[in-house]
């Protein structure tokens, strides 16, 4: 399994990070973790296929994580040579298709139904969904939202956990036992701590709960200035930790 971090960043303006996204490739199947603004450029810039996807999965209904969406669903109408012919599975917490239909009212009827066929799976906390036959989507409720779901990855034995937006929850992190790689939102460092996002110091303690095999931090705001997250996330975490840039990339496992 590969994870390309598209985007590591915030709504909050950043020269060097972009909002929310994630790219996913694991035997047959191209998944995009939350298509914040900036995703498709950032796609080009890191030679990710975008246009190849096979799924998107939304993890909650702020901007800055499905507000590139209707730009992502456009550009694989008109974006590609030759145009998208294989249906999209858009997979999100349930309503997702609702706002997707108010939206469609502002930028055209097609958005939900584009000529390339879009299939709409709204989630509720637990649901799994096969991505292949040998990939499977698991969900798990996140405290920052009331819809807000955490997603994992599996396949061949492999997992990938994507906490999307949270507060620090210990259902969470057993929900994430043994995952191979824990890829955790960092909104805040932890002078500024709010209870629906986490630290360095917070995403570290939910990493040792889970005995996580690695800890890849992201989502982080420019307060953050030139302090280092790793290193205050080890405070809580002895394995290895990671603090994302845009156009990282990880194997899952590593080798």
């Amino acid at each position: 399994m590969q994870l390309t971090v598209l985007g590591s960043g915030t709504i909050a303006p950043s020269a060097d990070r972009t909002a929310a996204a994630y790219w996913v490739e694991t035997g047959d199947v191209r998944l995009l973790l939350d298509c914040g603004a900036g995703t498709l450029q950032r796609a080009a810039r890191f030679d990710v296929p975008w246009s190849t996807a096979t799924h998107v999965a939304i993890s909650h209904f702020h901007l800055d994580h499905w507000g590139e969406l209707p730009h992502y669903l456009f550009a694989l109408r008109w974006g590609t040579a030759p145009p998208r012919s294989t249906p999209l599975v858009l997979l999100g917490p349930r309503g997702i298709h609702a706002r997707l239909t108010l939206a469609a009212g502002a930028f055209e009827d097609w958005l939900i139904a584009p000529e390339y066929g879009l299939d709409i799976v709204e989630l509720d906390p637990g649901d799994g969904y096969p991505l292949d036959r040998d990939v499977r989507l698991e969900s798990a409720a996140t405290s920052h939202t009331a819809e807000s779901l955490a997603y994992a990855v599996c396949a061949d034995g492999a997992r990938l956990v994507y906490t999307g937006d949270t507060g620090f929850d210990e259902s969470l992190a057993q929900w994430s036992i043994d995952c191979d790689l824990l890829l955790a939102e960092c909104s805040l460092p932890e002078e500024h701590a709010i209870e629906s996002h986490l630290t360095p110091q917070r995403a570290g303690r939910l990493a040792r709960l889970a005995r996580a095999q690695r800890l890849v931090l992201t989502h982080f705001y420019p307060m953050f200035g030139d302090a280092d997250p790793a290193a205050q996330a080890r405070t809580e975490f002895a394995g290895h930790v990671n603090a994302a840039r845009d156009g990282d990339r990880f194997t899952i496992p590593e080798v």
